[in-house]
C-alpha cells in the first residue's frame, strides 16, 4: 500500500470515529471537499503542513495518520 493510501485509510478512519463528516473536516481544515475526498481515498499527496492541519482537526498525533499495522506472516 502507497504512504498516501494508508494516510487517507487512516484519516478516513479516525474522522469516522469522531463522528465527523467529509465536509466539516474539510471545512475545518481550511480544505476544499473534493481535495479532501481525494486525500482519503489516496489519490492526492497532502503537504506535511496539510497533514498537520488534518489531524490538529482529527485532535490526533500526525504520526498516528501515517501509521501502517504490520502484517503478520
Amino acid at each position: 500500500m502507497r504512504l498516501a493510501e494508508i494516510f487517507g485509510a487512516n484519516v478516513r478512519r479516525v474522522r469516522k470515529e469522531r463522528g465527523m463528516t467529509l465536509e466539516s473536516l474539510a471545512t475545518e481544515a481550511g480544505l476544499a471537499y473534493s481535495y479532501m475526498g481525494g486525500i482519503e481515498r489516496g489519490q492526492r499527496n497532502p503537504s506535511l503542513n496539510v497533514a498537520d492541519r488534518i489531524a490538529a482537526v482529527l485532535e490526533c498525533d500526525p504520526a498516528t495518520l501515517f501509521y501502517q499495522p504490520h502484517k503478520s506472516k
